[in-house]
């Protein structure tokens, strides 16, 4: 899964006051008065990197001011805008960033170092407009810089022999693994295409030959959770077995992230709010989700707030969603082409605390909302569960696994596919679509109003 970084110390010249002292005895006039002026003052010169006064650069200016500011309602309308990441969560978690550097500068790019208040991590970003629109966001990228190694590390040189080699592995990996074989052949013959018209002889840089492999799957696919990345750190030949103190490290951290759930509050009128960001390992986060609807107690109504919700696991999916049944439901199946095997996901009634089963449910989407976070809205929206308010979700529903092309790169591919037990079908490419369409700033307002109506349309007649 960040501002105003340029810190000018401005100094302002102040003449002394005119001092005149008296003359002891003297009938005649005084002379004038003596003047006394500091020389002046040095130019401001900056404390820090500056932000150049480009396009690219205003918007890493905007985007660090609307970080550091810690205001959800600033970052909510800021990302629902320029689709930048703001997620408060990640705010809270850093304290913001300071800027480091601006390692290079064009009038639609920037790459750019930061680092975080709250603790030692220092990140490289790179931010692109779109040549069509200066205005439009192309692409961002925040990326943790691993301990041993610096900015400069995070990306490589590159020469024509690598990428023919990343564009072989990438076809064999397209093609074993893809959930959709035919579609994995017409990718094939597309980078075999660009190929051969020389569309890749002038990309020096390994990480824009990963950006542009993207783009270029993604034309042909239309499947986001698809993605060619460069990594700095050797790719291992076969993923290591996580270790224990690998798991520690994964605790601890979602520990200090409360496994994404961000708040769980009682809203006047006895409504209940959860805001949850993340879908996370359900071994470990059950716990925080049953503390979540424990917080709430006995309340008449509940929103569910998936707007900054990328996803995550459908183990947790399903845990979550077991606090709003009754009985035993059947959320959704996956199927993984590979092993020719299908998957069932249903809610679990033996998961402890208080269930909210005959409450009305909303929940709150965005264009952010992604991948497992749109199953769960799917999922209720297809057992008439939840009234679904804001924007139409981003529309991946392809579960994702990692695949080694190179020593530096890696392919994100979707080995399966997600198939409602209703429907047949899924949100790949659609997203899933609000009952209440409404901006996502204002989804939040719009759905404690629509509770309010729903309860005091239950209330018998003449009570208030």
């Amino acid at each position: 899964m960040n501002r105003a970084f340029v810190v000018v110390a401005l100094t302002s010249c102040m003449a002394c006051a005119s001092r005149s002292e008296p003359v002891a005895a003297a009938r005649t006039a005084p002379p004038p008065p003596a003047t006394h002026t500091e020389p002046p003052a040095p130019p401001a010169t900056p404390v820090g990197p500056v932000i150049p006064d480009t396009p690219a650069g205003k918007l890493l200016r905007a985007w660090l001011d609307v970080f550091n500011s810690g205001d959800e309602a600033r970052m909510s309308a800021f990302g629902a805008q320029h689709q930048v990441p703001v997620d408060p969560a990640f705010r809270k978690m850093t304290g913001g960033f300071d800027l480091v550097a601006i390692e290079k500068s064009e009038p639609l790019a920037l790459r750019f170092v930061v680092r975080e208040k709250a603790g030692p991590t220092t990140a490289v970003g790179w931010l692109t407009l779109k040549a069509a629109d200066p205005t439009a966001l192309d692409s961002f990228q925040l990326l943790a810089i691993p301990p041993g190694l610096t900015a400069a590390d995070m990306d490589k040189p590159l020469d024509a022999a690598t990428r023919a080699r990343v564009i072989d592995a990438l076809v064999g990996k397209l093609n074993e693994l893809y959930v959709f074989p035919e579609v994995a052949k017409k990718m094939e013959q597309a980078l075999r295409d660009h190929q051969k018209q020389g569309a890749y002889d002038a990309v020096g840089e390994s990480r824009a030959f990963a950006r542009l492999l993207t783009d270029q799957l993604r034309a042909v696919s239309h499947d986001l959770h698809l993605r060619v990345e460069f990594t700095p750190n050797v790719v291992p030949d076969r993923e290591p077995e996580p270790t224990a103190a690998d798991k520690d490290r994964m605790r601890a951290e979602l520990e200090r992230r409360n496994c994404g759930f961000e708040k769980a509050e009682r809203l006047d009128g006895n409504i209940g709010y959860i805001k949850l960001d993340m879908f996370a390992d359900a071994e470990i986060c059950g716990p925080k989700a049953t503390a979540a609807f424990g917080a709430l107690g006995a309340v008449d109504a509940v929103i569910i707030d998936l707007r900054d919700n990328g996803g995550g696991q459908p183990e947790m999916v399903a845990f979550v969603s077991s606090y709003l049944f009754a009985k035993r439901t059947h959320l959704n199946d996956i199927y993984a082409r590979k092993e020719n095997k299908t998957t069932q996901y249903w809610t679990k009634p033996e998961a402890p605390g208080t269930k909210l089963a005959k409450q009305p449910v909303f929940v709150l989407t965005s264009k952010r909302t992604f991948s497992g976070a749109e199953e769960f809205a799917y999922n209720l929206k297809n057992l008439k569960r939840a009234t679904l308010v804001g924007e139409t979700t981003g529309g991946g529903a392809h579960p994702t696994m990692g695949a080694r092309l190179d020593e530096h790169f890696m392919i994100g591919v979707p080995f399966a596919r997600a198939i409602n037990p209703i429907t047949k079908t899924n949100w790949e490419g659609t997203g899933v679509a609000p009952d209440v369409a409404v901006a996502a700033d204002q989804a939040l307002d719009t759905a404690k109003k629509l509770a309010a109506e729903r309860l005091a349309a239950k209330k018998p007649a003449g009570r208030k």
